[in-house]
């Protein structure tokens, strides 16, 4: 050391003195600082919590909203809807009957002379000449068999299904079925007629189709005055397999004698039990069932079948004729299968299929009687034999005994015109009503309603 310092006077410099240690004079303890936390305001915090609810729920309700009114729009524009056909039948032709002078023409330009009679030795000849035997018997049935298969592809089984509990809370299914038949395909769903018993307070509807596929159907109306439905099932819901196999009934024509004694078919339910099928012939057709705005025709025949028979009656080209119906069947006819004419139904099934609800007036009515309006001086029209109480035309006043000869200055003359009428309006309707009254004329107004 002492060598150093007198190198460092040497050099002129002062020696470097060591520097002590700093310790500070102040405590630790005085630096410490405690953070206290601020104190929770609760209404502060619940009052912000509920607006943030209520605003959630507020945009939660704007958004359902929205969508419920841009969904539709939309989806109608990326995925356009067809819009579903009106139901329409073709009018039904009357063939006219041959008038005489029109047969004596024909027997004036005969080139070849008919025999009017036969000896009976021709007639045994002729009959000893036809053969049938066991093979012809069974070609006719094998026929008849082929006809009403094919014919067969146009009917359903509807079941209404409903959900009940027991004493020990186990839940079970009620059934109840019946047999329908397709009438129509709108481009939209495929409409099938049935008869509404069995769709009473139902939860569901299936349907069966001949390939024993089953679908989900809907009730787009019921009638009250025959007791029949129409039913839709969406195109989307059917498989392109069972397209392919279903068919859609052709109906037929009930009118005229012709009719009476033709052999029929009965298909569905005829005996109670689905898929069942009887052979008959007609054996009436001149009842009229009497019931309000209506003029139902029932065909009669002479097959056997159950009181929950359902189904239809088809001819021998495979058309229908008739909606077979349990409800008109008198005690002394027993078992014995009757059928409303497919004839009167058309309109009526149009309205239902088209979901157009029916006007009504509230008459029974008839035709008037030849004889009346030649002998008693009574104009020809519709005949009013009872009013429905409360109902439009009772309001309007119109009496048992009126004659209807005009309807909207359009001449009357019989009760069918009339009914004719009433399914080409709507409920609301205001319609003019000229009426022969005890050989008085007289009109009223009457405002259509609906059942």
């Amino acid at each position: 050391m002492a060598d150093q310092e007198k190198e460092q006077k040497s050099a002129g410099t002062e020696p470097v003195k060591e520097q002590a240690e700093y310790t500070p004079s102040i405590q630790s303890d005085f630096l410490r600082e405690t953070i206290k936390q601020k104190p929770v305001n609760k209404k502060k915090l619940l009052r912000r919590t509920l607006i943030t609810v209520a605003m959630a729920v507020v945009f939660g309700l704007v958004a359902c909203f929205t969508f419920l009114i841009l969904e539709p729009v939309i989806s109608n524009r990326l995925y356009p809807e067809e819009e579903a056909q009106e139901v329409q039948f073709p009018e039904e032709t009357v063939t006219e009957e041959m008038k005489p002078e029109d047969m004596l023409v024909q027997d004036e330009v005969a080139e070849e002379p008919v025999q009017a009679e036969l000896e009976d030795e021709q007639i045994e000849e002729l009959l000893s000449q036809v053969q049938f035997n066991l093979e012809d018997y069974q070609a006719l049935y094998s026929e008849l068999t082929q006809l009403a298969t094919s014919a067969g592809r146009s009917v359903v089984t509807v079941t209404g299904v409903t959900s009940d509990v027991d004493w020990f809370n186990n839940i079970y299914e009620n059934m109840a079925s019946a047999s329908g038949v397709i009438v129509a395909n709108n481009g939209k769903s495929i409409l099938i007629l049935v008869s509404a018993g069995a769709l009473y307070e139902v939860d569901s509807i299936v349907v069966t189709f001949c390939d024993q596929t089953q679908v989900q159907a809907e009730v787009v109306q019921r009638d009250q005055t025959t007791g029949l439905a129409i039913l839709s099932v969406p195109l989307l819901s059917i498989e392109e397999e069972t397209m392919d196999v279903i068919d859609i009934a052709t109906l037929g024509s009930s009118n005229g004698g012709n009719l009476l004694g033709t052999p029929i078919i009965a298909l569905g339910s005829p005996l109670g039990t689905s898929g069942s099928v009887c052979y008959g012939v007609v054996t009436s057709t001149g009842t009229v069932i009497d019931q309000p705005d209506s003029a139902y025709k029932l065909i009669t025949t002479d097959i056997y079948g159950s009181h929950n028979a359902s189904g239809v009656l088809v001819n021998l080209k495979g058309m229908v004729i008739g909606i077979i119906d349990t409800t008109n069947t008198s005690n002394d006819m027993g078992n014995l299968l009757r059928a409303y004419g497919i004839s009167e139904l058309k309109k009526t099934i149009e309205k239902m299929s088209n979901n157009q609800e029916r006007a009504y007036m509230g008459i029974h009515g008839a035709d008037v009687p030849q004889e009346a309006i030649l002998e008693s001086d009574i104009p020809a029209g519709a005949y009013i034999k009872e009013i429905e109480m409360d109902s439009p035309a009772m309001a309007a006043g119109i009496q048992s005994g009126d004659v209807v000869t005009q309807v909207n200055g359009v001449p009357i003359t019989t009760y069918n015109e009339l009914l004719n009428m009433l399914y080409n309006a709507d409920p609301e309707d205001v319609m003019t009503v000229t009426l022969a009254r005890q050989g008085r004329e007289m009109s009223v107004e009457v405002i259509l309603g609906t059942r």
